[in-house]
């Protein structure tokens, strides 16, 4: 649109012109609530619950198994006399080890065939809520906010989500059960040689709670990093023309370079922190089984404990150990899935468009009356756009807007059809405020054409069938004639079927325009919108499509943005807005006459054309 809304949208190259300065960071944020945010996850997994207990079943099985196998040796050990081996005895010991083991891989092998299934399902319905949600939040937020960083957090930061979900939970769920289970066994085994394993536990939990209080910021700021520099790439490539132009290749690759180091001191930090602790755990995992192999040798020597004991606690000290190393990982792997999750959760928790009122009617065919009552909005509570604006449009009449930018032309569109509420006062479509109507039959009764062209990928039959789905072809065609498309389509290898690239890259900035007017007109609104529709295209096709909106307007309200003057001249009523209000109003020929702001930017444009 004509003026522009957005206060954080694009981001510019912030490296300094040839090499001098550099770029500034914003502050690190503090991590969020992890406790909360793994509550909140876990609520996704609500429809996967029974899932979820035959996951456990199959955990449990697999744990049991393996508690099996130390005791197994511990009774064989000690059933063996010294220099005399039972071979039948041990017959059975190598049958029972392969039962045991091929049951273990059996119920692996299926608890990770099903967490597979749950994750991604899980991770589904995340992503589902955060496209909902993109869906339903105000204009606003997409003012303040880059597409880069809201495209990392629908993919990399639910990816990561993804990724602890299907490698750790099961390792949490078999950790837990294999703890418990082999703290049981060693008690039973030896209190005493239990006291010894255990000693180290207490330096485990300082370790885990040191490491990850630091790789949790860690993580949090490398994924900030992370969406910065996604959205600093995907601005770079949508504008590589303008880059390419104002020869901006070194800035941008300069402010590349500034985030992408952030990205990699954040990320190296991480890992290396992260990749502490397991080094550190094995230590102290040594340093208990020195503890054990001590304490036990002391114990059989004073004949407290057989070989066969020992031999089985040891086994099993090691599987105690051994997943509290996982969960110290695990815990470290959901530093990054939080730090990821609470960025999407941020999204979610934003505040959405304002509900429709309770029992809203639904404008079904508007007969197009349009009034401003005293409305007075501003983007910001403190910068007011507009100031006490009031006029009427009548059903079927034509007004177009005119002014210097940032005057506020836009600006009533967007509150007409409330992309934005007004600040003060109201507006009436047929004498019922706008707010009383729901936002979809509302906006059903504009068509709009920007001056900013959007095409979708997709044919170009589709992209004016956006305007009215269940159109049928020949009123697409019908639409095409209309705004004079239909023309330089069908001299397109496949006509209505060409496929276009992402915001039709493929056509001009004029043959975009023309589809644009196209889909508009096929959705045959009651309200015309356009703001500057005709600034693309060249004189001859500005009077086609002048002529085709002429048939198009007539019996319909029309407001009309433009710049050039000369095409509203045969407006009903024009208005010159200018510092948030309406300076002038009137016919063309009204406006001439008062010898005022119009008439003064008219003959400024006139003696432009004459003199070019």
């Amino acid at each position: 649109m004509a003026e522009s809304t957005n206060q954080n949208k694009g981001t510019l190259p912030t490296g300094p012109p040839r090499g001098h300065g550099g770029a500034r960071f914003a502050a690190v944020e503090k991590p969020k609530d992890f406790s909360g945010t793994l509550k909140r996850i876990w609520g996704y997994f609500g429809s996967e619950k029974r899932s979820l207990w035959i996951v456990l079943l199959f955990v449990v099985i697999s744990a049991a198994v393996s508690l099996f196998v130390p005791y197994w040796i511990g009774r064989t050990v000690d059933s063996l006399e010294w220099r005399q081996v039972d071979l039948s005895l041990l017959h059975w010991f190598v049958i029972i080890l392969a039962v045991v083991y091929v049951t273990d891989g059996v119920s692996t092998l299926l608890q990770g065939w099903m967490m597979a299934g749950i994750s991604q399902r899980v991770v589904r319905s995340l992503r589902e809520s955060l496209f909902r949600k993109l869906n339903k939040l105000p204009i606003s937020y997409y003012d303040t906010h880059t597409h880069g960083d809201m495209m990392s957090r629908v993919t990399n930061d639910i990816d990561n989500v993804s990724t602890s979900i299907s490698q750790s939970t099961t390792q949490l769920m078999s950790g837990v059960i294999t703890i418990t289970g082999s703290f049981v066994m060693m008690l039973v085994l030896s209190p005493i040689l239990t006291l010894a394993a255990c000693v180290t536990i207490p330096l485990m939990y300082l370790l885990t709670k040191t490491i990850a209080k630091r790789t949790r910021i860690l993580f949090r700021e490398q994924q900030k990093h992370l969406g910065r520099l996604n959205g600093h790439i995907e601005e770079s490539i949508s504008g590589n023309l303008i880059v390419k132009a104002f020869n901006h290749e070194d800035e941008v690759i300069f402010t590349f370079d500034a985030i992408n180091g952030k990205l990699f001191e954040s990320g190296r930090k991480a890992q290396i922190w992260s990749g502490f602790l397991m080094p550190i755990m094995n230590v102290i995992n040594n340093l208990g089984l020195t503890s054990v192999a001590i304490v036990g040798g002391v114990l059989a020597v004073n004949g407290s404990i057989t070989v066969g004991v020992i031999a089985a606690f040891i086994s099993y000290s090691r599987q105690f150990t051994r997943p509290l190393n996982d969960l110290a990982n695990i815990f470290n792997i959901f530093q990054s899935a939080v730090a990821g999750a609470e960025r999407v959760f941020q999204v979610i928790d934003e505040t959405e468009e304002l509900a429709d009122k309770p029992g809203a009617d639904e404008l079904s065919r508007a007969e197009g009356r349009v009034s401003f009552e005293r409305v007075s909005f501003g983007y910001q509570k403190d910068s007011p756009i507009l100031n006490n604006i009031s006029f009427e449009a009548k059903a079927g009449s034509h007004i177009a807007l005119v002014g210097p930018t940032g005057a506020g032309k836009t600006t009533i569109i967007n509150l007409l059809t409330r992309f934005y509420d007004v600040g003060a006062g109201r507006i009436t479509i047929d004498g019922t405020d706008i707010r009383d109507f729901t936002r979809e039959s509302l906006r059903n009764t504009f068509g709009i054409v920007l001056q900013d062209t959007y095409l979708f990928t997709g044919t170009i039959k589709e992209n004016i069938k956006y305007g009215r789905l269940e159109a049928t072809d020949d009123e697409v065609v019908e639409a095409a004639k209309m705004a004079n498309a239909h023309y330089f389509i069908t001299r397109l290898p496949k006509g209505y079927e060409t496929m276009l690239s992402e915001s039709g890259g493929n056509l001009s900035q004029g043959q975009r325009q023309l589809l644009a007017i196209a889909r508009a007109i096929l959705s045959d609104p009651a309200i015309l919108i356009l703001d500057e529709a005709t600034s693309s295209v060249d004189t001859r096709t500005e009077l086609a499509i002048q002529n085709a909106m002429r048939k198009v307007m007539a019996g319909r309200t029309s407001f009309m943005i433009a710049h050039r003057l000369s095409t509203i001249r045969e407006a009903d009523t024009i208005m010159v807005i200018d510092d948030g209000r309406i300076k002038e109003q009137g016919s063309h020929q009204e406006l001439i006459n008062q010898n005022g702001q119009y008439r003064h930017m008219y003959e400024s444009q006139f003696k432009n054309v004459q003199t070019s």
